[in-house]
C-alpha cells in the first residue's frame, strides 16, 4: 500500500470539477447563478462553439472587493453563508464555494469586478496551475465578468467526453432558459457565435411574464395552459400547467422552480403525474412551468453537488398540496368560447362555470324540439345512480381484471333508458332561439356525423365533439362522486389470513386502522411483523390478499395515502363508464345532442376521456376562412 498523503490543490479542484463541470452548459449555471446571488438586474452570456472555446458572463450585480478576488477562487470559499444555522435555511443559489476554483482548475479564467463603494475595477487570472494568483487594475463598469476560454485545455481526457458544438450550445441554451424563467425580474441576453439567440427584457406585469414563457418554450404551449396560483399551509404555488390536450412525447417541457431554485424532484413528479393521471394519454408527457414557495428551513438543498435535487422537511404535505392544487385545476376547468382578439392565448378559466348556468337556453331548445324518446338529461334524473347500484356494477365490472367476460353490449350507466328511433332525418331548430342570451361555450348542436361526432353551432365557430368520449368522461365523474359518497363495501374472509410484514408498514396499520377501514380492510396486528387480515373489500375479493395489503401499505409509508387502491377503483369505474356510455352508431336527437354539450360544460375535466383523448375540438370562422380561401 502506498502511504496516505493530502492532495496538492490543484488536483483537489480538478476533481471537484468533476462534480461540477461536466460540460459548458455546467458553467453558464454556476456562473449565472453567482450573478443572480450578485443582486444583478442584467446579465450578459456570450459563447463561441458551443461555450468549449469560450464563455464571458458580464452582469451589474454588487461586484467584489479588490482583496477577496484571489479568496473568490480557492476552493470552499464564500459569502453566502458562515455557520450551520446559515446553511439549515440557505437563501442563495450558490452556496458550496466551489465553482469557481473547479471551473478555473479546468479552462483559462479572467475574472474582472468592480465593487459598488470602490472607484477602480480590478482583475485577477487563473490558466489551471498552481500558482499564486495577481491582482491588477482594469477598466470596467460596476458589475462583474468573468471570461472562461478554452475549457479542459489542460484535461484532455475530459475533453473527449464533449458533443458535438450543436449538442453542447443547446444544452447551454436550455440553462439559460431556465435562468430566465426563474427570475422575471432580470434582463438576459444570450449571444452565440456573436449572432443574438435570446434578448429578454425584465417583466413588470402578468403579460410580460406570459410573454417570456411564450418566447421561451412556445406561444402553443401559452395557448394550452391553465394559470394556477394556490395558496395554504405555508405553501404557495403559481405558474402555469398545459392542459392535457398539450402533452408531449418526451418530458422536455417540464419546469418546476423551488424557491427560484429549478429542481427535479421525485416527490413533485409523482405529485404531478398523480394529478395528470385521469386526463394523460398513455405514453405522454405533461407540459408545466411552476413555481412552490416556502419558508427555506422547510427545505434542504445540499443534498447534491449540483444542486439539483431538493428534500423537504415535510415531504407528505408538500406533495399533497402539490397534487390537490394541480387536480383542482385541471378539474375545474370548463369549455370555454375563446376571446376573438386574444393576442397571446386564450386560457381556460379555472373558475368554471356553474351548473344551470345556460339552463336558460337549454329549455328553449328542449321546448323547440320535442321529438321521440327522453331527453338526455331527464334521462340523468331518471336513471339517477341509486344507493347499491354503483357497488353492484363495481363488483361486475371488477371481475373484468380477473379475467371476467365483457358484455359488449352492456349500457350500466347509460342516461337511455328506452331504445330511442333512428332517424335518419334530424329535427330542425333555430340555433340562435336564446335570443339576445349568451351563446354557450359549446354552441347549440345542428346535426350528428356518421353516428359518431355532434356537429355544433357556436359564437364563434364549429364544434365539433366525439359523442362516446363526452359521455364516457360525464358517466365517469358522476359514478366517482357517487361512489364516494357511498363508500366501499366489504365482507369479511371465511378464514382469516395472517401474514408477514416489516414492523414499519404493522405500525401503519396500527395508526391508519380508520383509513383502512374506510378502505374496506380490517387488520389486527398479531405481533411485532405479524397481521390477520379480517376483511376485504369486496370489490376485490377475488384478488391475493397479502399483496394487496402490502402495496396499500407501502402507499400508506410513501405517500400517506393509498395510491394503488384509488387506481384500481379509477381503473374499475372508468371501464364501467366506458361499457356504459353512447356507442358509435347512436342517433341522437337535437335535444340529447344539446343535452350532453350542457352537461359537458359543468362537468370536471370534460376536455379528455377517460383516457386522455380529446372529447372536442372547435374550428374558428377564421380558420374556416382560411381552408377555404375566402377573402384572398
Amino acid at each position: 500500500m502506498k502511504r496516505i498523503e493530502v492532495l496538492s490543490p490543484r488536483l483537489a479542484n480538478q476533481i471537484a470539477a468533476g462534480e461540477v463541470v461536466e460540460r459548458p452548459a455546467n458553467v453558464v449555471k454556476e456562473l449565472v447563478e453567482n450573478s443572480l446571488d450578485a443582486g444583478a438586474t442584467r446579465i450578459e452570456v456570450d459563447v463561441e462553439q458551443g461555450g468549449v472555446k469560450l464563455i464571458r458572463i458580464r452582469d451589474n450585480g454588487f461586484g467584489i472587493e479588490k482583496d477577496d478576488l484571489p479568496l473568490s477562487l480557492s476552493r470552499h470559499a464564500t459569502s453566502k453563508i458562515k455557520d450551520l444555522d446559515d446553511l439549515e435555511s440557505v437563501q442563495s443559489l450558490g452556496f458550496r464555494g466551489e465553482a469557481l476554483a473547479s471551473i478555473a482548475s479546468v479552462s483559462r479564467l479572467v475574472l474582472s469586478s468592480h465593487e459598488q463603494e470602490s472607484e477602480e475595477a480590478w482583475q485577477v487570472q487563473a490558466e489551471g496551475r498552481d500558482m499564486a494568483t495577481e491582482v491588477k487594475p482594469c477598466a470596467h463598469p460596476v458589475g462583474t465578468t468573468i471570461e472562461m476560454r478554452d475549457l479542459f485545455f489542460n484535461t484532455p481526457a475530459r475533453r473527449k467526453f464533449l458533443r458535438t458544438e450543436k449538442t453542447e450550445f443547446n444544452h447551454l441554451e436550455e440553462v439559460v432558459k431556465r435562468m430566465a424563467l426563474s427570475r422575471y425580474d432580470v434582463s438576459f441576453q444570450l449571444r452565440h457565435n456573436q449572432k443574438v439567440i435570446h434578448s429578454l427584457r425584465p417583466c413588470t406585469s402578468e403579460f410580460d411574464k406570459e410573454k417570456r414563457v411564450a418566447s421561451l418554450l412556445s406561444a402553443q404551449f401559452m395557448k394550452e395552459a391553465v394559470s394556477i396560483e394556490m395558496e395554504g399551509a405555508g405553501l404557495r404555488l403559481w405558474g402555469w400547467v398545459g392542459l392535457p390536450t398539450f402533452s408531449r412525447s418526451q418530458a422536455d417541457m417540464q419546469y418546476f422552480f423551488v424557491n427560484g431554485r429549478i429542481v427535479r424532484d421525485k416527490l413533485v413528479a409523482h405529485a404531478i403525474r398523480q394529478a395528470y393521471q385521469d386526463v394523460l394519454y398513455h405514453g405522454r408527457h405533461s407540459a408545466f412551468v411552476l413555481y412552490l414557495e416556502l419558508d427555506a428551513a422547510l427545505v434542504d438543498v445540499n443534498v447534491h453537488p449540483t444542486k439539483h435535487e431538493v428534500r423537504f422537511r415535510d415531504g407528505r404535505l408538500v406533495h399533497d398540496f402539490l397534487f390537490r392544487s394541480l387536480h383542482k385545476a385541471l378539474g375545474e376547468v370548463r369549455p370555454e368560447a375563446p376571446e376573438p382578439d386574444a393576442q397571446l392565448h386564450s386560457q381556460p378559466q379555472v373558475s368554471g362555470i356553474a351548473a344551470g348556468e345556460f339552463a336558460g337556453q337549454n329549455n328553449i331548445q328542449l321546448q323547440q324540439a320535442q321529438v321521440a324518446g327522453n331527453p338526455w338529461q331527464n334521462n340523468y334524473a331518471a336513471q339517477g345512480i341509486q344507493p347499491g347500484q354503483v357497488q353492484e356494477q363495481m363488483n361486475r365490472y371488477g371481475q373484468l381484471h380477473q379475467g371476467g367476460p365483457v358484455n359488449e353490449g352492456s349500457q350500466i350507466g347509460s342516461p337511455f333508458s328506452q331504445p330511442l328511433p333512428n332517424n335518419s332525418v334530424m329535427p330542425t331548430m333555430d340555433v340562435n332561439g336564446a335570443g339576445d342570451k349568451v351563446i354557450p361555450p359549446l354552441g347549440y348542436a345542428i346535426a350528428q356525423l356518421h353516428g359518431v361526432f355532434i356537429l355544433s353551432q357556436s359564437e364563434h365557430g364549429l364544434i365539433v365533439v366525439d359523442m362516446h368520449a363526452a359521455h364516457e368522461r360525464i358517466t365517469y365523474e358522476r359514478l366517482k362522486v357517487a361512489y364516494d359518497e357511498q363508500g366501499i363495501a366489504s365482507q369479511p374472509l371465511l378464514v382469516p389470513e395472517t401474514i408477514h410484514v416489516s414492523q414499519e408498514q404493522a405500525d401503519i396499520a396500527e395508526q391508519q386502522e380508520q383509513e383502512l377501514s374506510k378502505l374496506g380492510f380490517q387488520l389486527e396486528r398479531l405481533g411485532p411483523e405479524s397481521l390477520v387480515i379480517r376483511q376485504m373489500p369486496v370489490l376485490l375479493r377475488s384478488a391475493n390478499s397479502e399483496a394487496l395489503v402490502v402495496k396499500v401499505l407501502e402507499d400508506y409509508r410513501q405517500h400517506g395515502g393509498s395510491r394503488h387502491m384509488t387506481e384500481f377503483r379509477n381503473e374499475v369505474l372508468s371501464s364501467m363508464a366506458c361499457h356504459g356510455s353512447v356507442r358509435a352508431n347512436r342517433q341522437l336527437t337535437i335535444a340529447e345532442m344539446n343535452g350532453l354539450l350542457r352537461d359537458m360544460e359543468i362537468t370536471e375535466r370534460s376536455g379528455q376521456c377517460n383516457h386522455g383523448r380529446p372529447t372536442w375540438t372547435q374550428l374558428s370562422m377564421k380558420e374556416l376562412d382560411k381552408l377555404f380561401m375566402r377573402g384572398q
